[in-house]
Formats: C-alpha cells, sequence, structure tokens
C-alpha cells in the first residue's frame, strides 16, 4: 500500500510557535514517510568547507504536518517505525561559540570532518574508523503554547531534543498546544553520542516513516515530550541549566508512576530512585535536555 511522502522540498520551518500553516494534513492514525535535509542544508560537502558561526536559519525541520482531530489537551503520538539515510555522507563539526569545549586551547574552531557512508549503509567512516549508523533524529516538535521558538533550541513543545533514542522503534509523545499539532522534524544524525559535545553529530539527510496518531483526553497530560522505546518509558525536558532539566524530568515521571502505581507523589519519589535513571541528552543548545528512564516492566503509559 503506498504512502503519502512529505518532504522538505515541500516545505520546512526553522521556528516553532503557535500559529504555523501546515503543508499537509494527516488523517488521525495515518503512516507518512518524511523526507529531511542535513541540520546545514547540504552546504558542508568536505572536510574544507568550514563553519564560521551558526547559521540564523539551522535545523530545518520538514513540515509542519497537522493532525486532523488533535485539539489542545491532546497527546500526539508519533511512532517512528523507521528512519533510514538518505545521502552517501553525514558531517560532524565544531564553530567558534558552539560546543562543550570552547576555551581548550587544543581543540580547532571551526573544524569539519566528513563522514562518508559504507559498509552497506550500516557505518560510516570517520578518519579511517567505522562508526556504527545509529539513525537519530535530533529536531522534533510540535506548535508552542506562546513563544515562537527557534528551531536550535529545545523546550516543552520538543524541538531540537537531540535525544538518541528518537530513532526507529520508539514513539514519542507531545502534548497538544494548538489545532493540528503542527508536527515538524529534521536535524537528522548518522551516529550521535549522548551528549553531543562538539555541538553535532553526524548531520545527515534521512527518511523517516512515522504513524501519527491523536491520544483524546489522557489520563495523565505529559508537560513535555515523552518517550516510549519499548524497553523503557522516559520523560525529557529542557531548561537553562542541567539541574533544571533533571527536576523537570524526575518530577514529570513521579506523574506517571503515581497514576500507574497508586502511589502518593512521596512514594513516587521514593521509587524514582530504586528504578530510575538520568540520562543526558545534550548540554550545547540554547537549553539543556535530559532524561528520566524507567524501565517498561515498573511502569506502563496510561494511554
Amino acid at each position: 500500500m503506498s504512502r503519502e511522502v512529505v518532504s522538505h522540498r515541500d516545505g520546512h520551518v526553522y521556528e516553532f510557535g503557535p500559529e504555523m500553516d501546515p503543508v499537509y494534513e494527516a488523517a488521525d492514525g495515518e503512516t507518512l514517510t518524511i523526507e529531511t535535509v542535513d541540520s546545514l542544508n547540504g552546504e558542508i560537502q568536505a572536510d574544507d568547507d568550514l563553519l564560521d558561526a551558526i547559521p540564523e536559519e539551522v535545523n530545518a525541520a520538514t513540515g509542519p504536518i497537522a493532525v486532523a482531530g488533535a485539539s489542545p489537551g491532546d497527546v500526539l503520538a508519533v511512532e517512528i517505525e523507521a528512519v533510514r539515510v538518505a545521502e552517501d555522507r553525514g558531517r560532524v563539526l565544531t564553530a567558534p561559540g558552539f560546543g562543550l569545549l570552547q576555551d581548550d586551547p587544543e581543540i580547532d574552531h571551526p573544524a569539519t570532518r566528513i563522514t562518508e557512508v559504507d559498509g552497506g549503509g550500516e557505518e560510516i567512516d570517520f578518519e579511517g574508523i567505522d562508526v556504527p549508523i545509529e539513525l537519530v533524529i535530533g529536531t522534533i516538535g510540535v506548535a508552542t503554547d506562546g513563544e515562537t521558538v527557534s528551531t536550535l533550541t529545545p523546550d516543552d513543545h520538543g524541538g531540537n531534543l537531540d535525544t538518541t533514542d528518537v530513532t526507529g522503534g520508539t514513539t514519542v509523545y507531545f502534548p497538544v498546544f494548538r489545532e493540528g499539532a503542527m508536527l515538524a522534524l529534521g536535524d537528522a544524525k548518522a551516529a550521535m553520542a549522548d551528549g553531543e559535545m562538539c555541538g553535532t553529530g553526524a548531520e545527515i539527510a534521512v527518511e523517516v516513516d512515522a504513524t501519527l496518531s491523536v491520544i483524546e483526553d489522557p489520563a495523565v497530560s505529559p508537560n513535555r515530550p515523552l518517550l516510549d522505546t519499548g524497553d523503557a518509558v522516559k520523560t525529557v525536558a529542557s531548561a537553562e541549566t542541567l539541574e533544571e532539566a533533571v527536576e523537570l524530568a524526575n518530577g514529570d515521571m513521579l506523574d506517571l508512576l503515581a497514576h500507574d502505581h497508586g502511589f502518593s507523589r512521596t512514594d513516587a519519589y521514593l521509587f524514582s530512585s530504586l528504578v530510575g535513571g538520568l540520562e543526558i541528552s545534550q548540554v550545547v543548545d540554547p537549553q539543556v535536555t535530559a532524561r528520566n528512564a524507567v524501565p517498561s516492566e515498573h511502569l506502563s503509559l496510561p494511554f
């Protein structure tokens, strides 16, 4: 059965806001193939292509895609069925003023390394070293409830989460703030470590197969993005500091644990300290992102 293809050529955004015009309206439960461009719009193709500064328009996100029936207070479920590379190279780079170790005098800013796709599409090459391709969708989100937010910045709507779990086999849940939800995604990586320390992964264009579904009147309304990897449930939060981000992620997890087990918030807090695990998504964007993971054997989602 054929499915609709939504491409970055149909439309893409560089910011998420309360007023977004869709390039496509999906039916509730529809499966789409979404084509993205790399985060730098194909401008970096060789090691000699250097980035002197982060562009004003970066992380093009294909969309927005409206989902029929999605209304404020609902939850949008994005079931990522598969992610495929769509070009023969990625690029990992650093730029002045962007990345974790800006003050290290032995690190060149800017610097670029092209990572060719080889091994039958299963590996990229970094300076003669094979690195397994483990695809990540870096930027994914919905229309915001208030201010307009750049695709470089993560927040409660999602955005530039740079979270390694956002890949094939994971379902991402978003709170819906505006009619239609208005999903957009891009900024994929062929490989990226937790933290994204230099400011990039192996930035690459991809194709994403995803099913979009609306959950009405959820028993627990998530405040921020939520992940179900199959093995674990993970709350994801972004804030100005890592301490604030982990506090938000832990607090969101307590809501889920309290509902699932009938716990008081105190017992949920204590239980989270036994079975949960804090993870760093990224520490280089305008806001940092962290997640709190609980194995699925200890938590069932209320959707």
